[in-house]
């Protein structure tokens, strides 16, 4: 090969993102100068968060420059090395972005040993949806045996992992998904207590008659119509990690909600704990991250789902069909074949 291709954003969306804000490109495949490696994908991840490094809004972190090449989680091959850590033939956990073909000067790069687990679980339940569970509900949920565990989004790569672990950790777990198959493969693959379709009309209704004790501790990855069911479930000192806002990625403006005074009233009077967090708040965790879901998934206490998009080409389409619940597990996309 020798063009690599990149997607870049070719303009910041105004709502729903749309073909023409991203733009393939063609480009020189780089060459490594000295303390350097010359990676080439095999796997990109892809995720929710990426809509709000889309944006030039305040946030955690900056935005992807209009022009600049799409941020994400990689799993590369290291092709040629300048750097003597990496030897040729590595394969190594990288942020290479939305390209072909990137150049690293090291640092920031994890050796992946495929003999452990697929390399593509590097990006999903051994990589950071699964450490983001792990963190936000044992750190931020704390979930005790007996206890009420319910998890919007949860058949994607992290509400999976957190029904399950609440399940190791003895509580039971609640799932609120979009769609039937979704929420069959929940229950009976994933082994929550129940799940429940967030398209269905009466969805308040049957979360109540799930969860008939309440609810302890509530993970959140969607807000809008989903929280709104949830809030008047919440028990006294219940905890709600918010990990993300899916329903709300896309809006244009932030409003108040109508019910903003009585959750503040609820805070108050039952004495919630709702708590915002990025996985890199917990970086300290990550060995006992790698330790407990590696035996997790080794067990088959732990199951995942992968769902992969062929080709960097397809990427947009990927994403823009992630932001609706198109994908059925955790995103990927193939963009090279495996090492050899």
């Amino acid at each position: 090969m020798s063009q690599g291709k990149r997607i870049v954003l070719a303009s910041r969306p105004v709502g729903e993102p749309k073909p023409s804000d991203f733009r393939l490109e063609d480009c020189a495949i780089p060459t490594p100068a000295a303390g350097e490696v010359l990676l080439r994908t095999i796997w990109l991840s892809l995720d929710p968060y990426m809509r709000g490094r889309m944006s030039d809004g305040p946030s955690y972190a900056q935005p992807v420059p209009v022009g600049g090449v799409m941020e994400a989680g990689t799993v590369s091959e290291v092709i040629a090395s300048n750097n003597p850590a990496f030897a040729k033939g590595d394969v190594v956990l990288s942020r290479a972005g939305w390209q072909t073909h990137a150049i690293s000067d090291g640092k920031g790069l994890a050796k992946i040993d495929p003999k452990i687990a697929p390399i593509s679980t590097a990006v999903g339940v051994l990589g950071m949806p699964g450490m983001t569970a792990y963190t936000g509900l044992l750190d931020i949920g704390k979930p005790q045996a007996g206890e009420t565990v319910v998890v919007a989004a949860a058949s994607g790569a992290v509400g999976s992992a957190v029904g399950q672990i609440a399940k190791i950790k003895g509580a039971r777990a609640i799932g609120i998904a979009g769609g039937k198959d979704k929420c069959a493969y929940v229950k009976n693959e994933l082994g929550f207590d129940d799940c429940l379709d967030h398209h269905e009309t009466d969805l308040a209704a049957k979360l109540k008659f799930a969860c008939p004790k309440g609810i302890d501790v509530y993970f959140e990855n969607v807000g809008g119509a989903v929280f709104e069911a949830v809030f008047p479930l919440l028990n006294a000192f219940a905890r709600v990690p918010v990990c993300g806002l899916i329903a709300h990625y896309n809006d244009t403006q932030a409003v108040a909600p109508k019910w903003a005074p009585s959750l503040m009233r609820a805070v108050l009077t039952k004495r919630l704990t709702i708590r915002g967090f990025i996985v890199s708040d917990f970086a300290a965790r990550h060995g006992d991250f790698l330790r407990d879901m590696s035996g997790w998934v080794r067990e088959g206490k732990v199951k995942h789902k992968e769902f992969v998009t062929e080709g960097l080409e397809n990427a947009p389409a990927a994403f823009m069909g992630l932001l609706k619940g198109a994908n059925f597990g955790k995103q990927l996309v193939r963009v090279g074949a495996d090492k050899a």
